[in-house]
């Protein structure tokens, strides 16, 4: 049977070649018509339906963008196109399936240009945020602080997360403002590179000093003293924290943490044991308490909790370190290096779920 005119090879490429000139030429309405016409002659064609999407998102027809992408997530444009996604899900307010779509997207290899990156890093902060996994939002915008620099929306998101407030830039109570912005100010100069501790300082103490009986607030002072390697400071804040907050999950946490670095782990099992009471899903106190019983001898137990920790947090190094090292103490040699490659995986892509202490103590000691 012949092949029409309209649907043959050559028609093809006219109407593609059509389309990318219209393209280069900002001729948008054109670009959009063409590319529309060349993906119904050819549903294949992947660089179509790229260049589609893009351009319908750049017009705010995200709907729209959000299909093309959608069909483009079996491709060879895979990782971008999840990007992409996840922003048209956003902008049209379906935040879970955003936050899925970023999700998918960090799962294949955090793919995309250095502009599509920076914007796609950001709105997966703010839904980490809103999901209630401040320490991975921050870690995220923390990425990305010194190519945005200070603009506000960065120290606001900063902010939110700093404070673990579960909300977005666009609904939050505007008699939050101040605080937020004190903190984001505080958390964004400690981001920085080079990092700015005095000005963070000054931040964080205007912070202290409005709003020192509001919860929250002690426990954010003492990850800035954490992360300028001032212990005794730190520990004070975290523990005045617990005065106001008694069940205060990452306070416990901090302080265990403190407590495991000076070889106190009677003191830290206890306090990680307590978080883990506040806060069952809180990974780094099921890691911690895992440390603790792995330097006791209780393989099993903290087989146990460190099994917990990954469950929670899969893409958590450190978990991935100390499961290896107690299966390699029990003799279970596949499982530890089953543990080993995938703490290999995850450093060879730099681990972007990492705590924001790692990055930052990395970041401070690599200056010297």
């Amino acid at each position: 049977m012949a092949t029409s005119a309209a649907t043959s090879p050559s028609h093809f490429e006219a109407i593609a070649k059509q389309a990318e000139t219209a393209r280069t030429q900002d001729r948008v309405p054109d670009a959009i018509r063409l590319y529309g016409e060349g993906i119904r002659l050819r549903p294949s064609w992947a660089d179509g339906w790229w260049y589609l999407g893009s351009l319908l998102y750049d017009q705010d027809r995200f709907n729209d963008a959000s299909s093309a992408f959608q069909h483009l997530t079996s491709t060879s444009y895979r990782g971008p196109a999840y990007a992409f996604l996840g922003l048209c899900e956003y902008e049209n307010r379906n935040y879970e399936a955003a936050l899925k779509s970023f999700r998918a997207w960090a799962g294949a290899g955090w793919a995309g240009s250095p502009e599509l990156v920076d914007v796609a890093l950001f709105h997966f902060a703010l839904l980490l945020t809103q999901d209630g996994r401040p320490v991975e939002s921050l870690y995220l915008l923390a990425s990305v602080a010194p190519r945005l620099g200070d603009v506000p929306e960065l120290s606001e998101a900063m902010g939110l997360a700093s404070l673990g407030l579960r909300y977005l830039l666009e609904n939050y109570p505007p008699e939050l403002r101040e605080r937020i912005w004190l903190a984001g100010k505080a958390a964004l100069y400690a981001a920085q590179s080079p990092h700015d501790f005095a000005r963070a300082d000054e931040f964080a103490s205007r912070l202290e000093k409005r709003y020192s009986g509001q919860p929250d607030i002690h426990y954010f002072r003492g990850t800035i003293f954490t992360f300028e390697n001032k212990t005794a400071e730190a520990e004070r804040e975290y523990r005045e924290e617990l005065t106001i907050s008694p069940h205060h999950s990452p306070s416990m946490v901090a302080l265990a943490a403190l407590d495991l670095e000076k070889a106190n782990r009677v003191e830290a099992g206890e306090l990680a044991r307590h978080a883990i009471e506040a806060d069952p899903e809180n990974p780094e106190a099921h890691h911690l308490l895992g440390r603790v019983l792995m330097e006791n001898g209780d393989l099993h137990d903290s087989l146990s909790e460190l099994a917990t920790a990954k469950r929670l947090a899969p893409d958590n190094a450190g978990v991935r370190a100390h499961l290896a090292m107690v299966y390699a103490k029990l003799g279970r040699s596949q499982e530890a290096k089953a543990e080993s490659a995938a703490l290999l995986a995850l450093k060879n892509k730099e681990g972007v779920m990492a705590p924001l202490t790692v990055k930052l103590r990395g970041a401070k000691e690599g200056a010297h």
